[in-house]
């Protein structure tokens, strides 16, 4: 009926039409389909256009129009995230490692499927070889080092009982074999961990993948890192040190986690010692000191007077310790033994460091480096999570440094180290997370670093990425800086943008020596002038690394298992004597928070200086 047409039952914001409106818009929709009926024009003659007159119209308009633009633009946002990826899509298409990257997932996918057909018989070897671990033994066990760390309250008595460890656990505590082969929820030992250790559970989420806005941010910082000049450093390149080492590294292609497990079903892993093949010629107390090589960093932050350009520069020495990771994919390094030390004196860096393992039961290592611009310290243990195909290194333990021209104190975690690949030879490294610095001594900035986790499709290129922002009291953001933590970091909110550091640039024969670039070849090198004023317990004196650095890997391998025999020998004689191990250069203290940390004790310079260690009394570690 006409009279549903009339303006009265029509809404008040219908456009005035035609019939050759509709008849036009009807042959746009449909081709080759009949028109509809054309109403007749005298009824549109009905249908004027009203003054929108009432408030609640005109709001309604309004709203519409809102929505209307709103719509737009985050279509128009879709349109161009879409054209972005297309363009990415097809430069990896023509690029010429889209054959290279396809073969090495492909080569990881056969890999991943071959694992995957022993994976019942890893998860007998660790269910064994915690049944071994807590039952095995049980009738041999041996006195307590403290007996009181060992009392335990019963539940329904109250009574306190004491718990003597097991002969699994006196006589795994020196194998190397202990810190690879951990599985989550599990404990070292195969029982429940002890509070002393200090370490809990560390969830990493896969969320922090890399959104449209942050790799696009990263390409650009990384645009403007190669295109800077290479930094100019103030340290001398020529120190005097060896460049090589003394034979090539060694071929462990043979060599897998995957047959180390499957040669040892119904074996405790702890008892289960890795080949020294699998290791680089340098320890944790030795890799700890490489997050100095830059400590130039820390030199221009104290002469900083801006406080937010001192919190940029310690937060891209934070990120600098890293750099090394890119190339050592293939070994790991050997772990420190109880009272293990290792000093490095830099003059040309103009700091002195020390480093000793003060436990292992956690394994803690610290250290201690001081110079006329800064103080670093830290004390870290080191937990691992083995998820089947990847290991996690979770350091606890915060870093610390002090600036003393301004009084500065920072301190700051770590990001999680993972292994991808660990039971193949396709070995990869990526550090991921995210890092807070902190001034204990002032509130007035804060920095946020994210290490950002790579996709599982990324290419090579794009790996390794790291943003950070420098925020004040508001939380708004001072300072912005990015690019690759393997390539180089640009700020580009300072007055003069400007690329604030890049590392060294490595060695072209760096694949033949493990990896290493010139600062980790000096590490170990043992002078004449310093074998008269090192302790025998300094890590250069291991025999069984200095063995492998010669390129006698089965010498190596009988070397290291003298050298752990001797310490659990020397493990059951203290606790015959009831006598706990003592650092000797750090001592023990509790934080405002209540949490066990090293911090150095002054001794080891002025030992060092007078009398000497030749003339003190020295632990003997090796064989």
């Amino acid at each position: 009926p006409l009279f549903l047409l009339s303006p009265t039952f029509l809404p008040p914001l219908l456009p005035q039409f035609t019939s050759s409106h509709l008849s036009t818009s009807s042959n746009h929709l449909s081709v080759g389909v009949p028109s509809v009926v054309s109403i007749p024009d005298y009824v549109y003659s009905q249908l004027s256009n009203p003054l929108i007159t009432s408030p609640e119209a005109k709001k309604i308009q309004q709203d519409i129009c809102a929505v209307s633009h709103r719509v737009h633009a985050s279509l128009k946002s879709i349109h161009e995230v879409l054209a972005l990826e297309r363009e990415r899509i097809r430069q990896a298409w023509t690029g010429p490692d889209l054959r290279l990257s396809t073969s090495n997932q492909l080569a990881t996918l056969c890999s991943t499927l071959a694992e995957l057909e022993v994976q019942s018989c890893q998860t007998k070897v660790h269910s064994l070889s915690l049944s071994s671990g807590s039952t095995g033994g049980s009738k041999e066990s041996y006195s307590t080092v403290r007996q009181d760390q060992n009392a335990e309250k019963t539940p329904s008595t109250g009574h306190s009982v004491q718990r003597t460890p097991s002969l699994a656990d006196s006589m795994a505590e020196y194998y190397d074999a202990r810190d690879v082969i951990v599985c989550e929820n599990s404990s070292e030992n195969g029982e429940e961990e002890s509070d002393e250790s200090g370490l809990s559970d560390v969830t990493t989420t896969s969320n922090s993948e890399p959104d449209e806005v942050h790799a696009s941010a990263t390409l650009n910082y990384r645009t403007s890192v190669s295109r800077a000049p290479d930094m100019v450093s103030t340290v001398p390149t020529n120190t005097g040190r060896r460049t090589v080492l003394p034979a090539n590294c060694v071929d462990n292609s043979h060599i897998g986690i995957m047959t180390i497990l499957y040669n040892n079903i119904g074996k405790d892993l702890s008892r289960v010692s890795m080949p020294c093949g699998l290791n680089e010629p340098l320890n944790l107390l030795q890799r700890v000191s490489e997050e100095l090589e830059y400590s130039e960093l820390l030199d221009i932050a104290n002469r900083t007077e801006d406080p937010f350009e001192r919190m940029l520069y310690i937060g891209v020495f934070s990120i600098s310790g890293y750099a090394w990771a890119t190339w050592r994919n293939r070994y790991k390094p050997f772990n420190p033994v109880l009272g293990e030390t290792y000093e490095s004196h830099r003059k040309e860096r103009g700091f002195r460091y020390v480093a000793e393992q003060v436990s292992h039961h956690p394994p803690c290592s610290a250290v201690h480096a001081e110079s006329e611009n800064f103080t670093f310290w830290q004390d870290q243990r080191w937990k691992n999570k083995f998820w089947g195909k990847s290991l996690e290194i979770i350091s606890s333990g915060p870093v610390n440094v002090k600036l003393p021209k301004y009084g500065d104190h920072y301190e700051w975690n770590k990001a999680v180290t993972c292994v991808h690949n660990v039971l193949s030879q396709q070995r990869w490294l990526e550090h991921y997370g995210e890092v807070t610095i902190r001034n204990t001594k002032s509130d007035i900035c804060t920095c946020k670093i994210s290490f950002v986790k790579s996709r599982y499709w990324t290419s090579d290129t794009s790996k390794n990425e790291v943003q950070g922002q420098v925020l004040n009291r508001a939380g708004e953001v001072v300072h912005r800086f990015g690019g690759l933590w393997h390539e180089g970091i640009f700020c580009d909110t300072l007055p003069n943008p400007q690329c604030i550091w890049k590392p060294n640039t490595q060695p072209d024969d760096h694949f033949q020596y493990y990896g290493f670039g010139r600062y980790a070849r000096e590490l170990n090198e043992l002078t004449s002038e310093l074998k008269k004023v090192l302790p025998p317990s300094d890590t250069r004196y291991r025999p069984d690394q200095r063995i492998l650095e010669e390129g006698d890997v089965a010498g190596a391998d009988r070397k290291k298992e003298e050298v752990e025999q001797k310490q659990r020998d020397r493990r059951k004689e203290l606790a015959k004597k009831g006598e706990e191990h003592v650092p000797r250069f750090f001592r023990k203290e509790m934080d405002a928070a209540g949490n066990e940390i090293w911090l150095s004790n002054g001794t080891y310079w002025k030992i060092r200086e007078q009398p000497g260690f030749a003339n003190t009394e020295n632990l003997d570690l090796w064989c």
